[in-house]
């Protein structure tokens, strides 16, 4: 499983980068991969407000629907068109063109696991 180092994670399986003040968001592989074929995205909608660790939109799979969770709070500044006519690309490629939606940051998120700590989190889900 993939699991970059220079992201930050959180135990509900979402990936973070944060460059000038805004985040980029996204679902690991881990949860990717648990979920199975992804067939629509439902990511939160351009001016909303979203807060860390609450549900913000959904991923749906053949197996089943899961929530987005965002890791930080902030506006939505923009949403993964692409992901309208692929969602499968959150799991042909989760940290790349799979990712959900970008926020500008009111507030440092710092309740983020490293690479390290959340590999370990994930071992234990296997």
């Amino acid at each position: 499983m993939s699991v970059p180092t220079e992201l930050g994670y959180t135990a509900k399986h979402e990936w973070v980068v944060i460059e000038n003040g805004v985040a980029t968001v996204g679902i690991t592989s881990f949860a990717a991969e648990s979920l199975g074929d992804i067939v629509f995205v439902e990511a939160p909608e351009v001016g909303s407000e979203v807060s860390a660790g609450e549900p913000c939109g959904e991923v749906e799979s053949t197996k089943s629907v899961s929530d987005i969770y965002s890791p930080v709070s902030g506006e939505v500044v923009e949403v993964n068109e692409a992901l309208e006519d692929a969602p499968e690309s959150v799991n042909s490629d989760p940290f790349g063109t799979g990712w959900l939606f970008r926020a500008r940051v009111s507030e440092e998120p710092s309740d983020l696991l490293s690479a390290e700590e959340y590999t370990k989190l994930t071992e234990g889900e296997e």
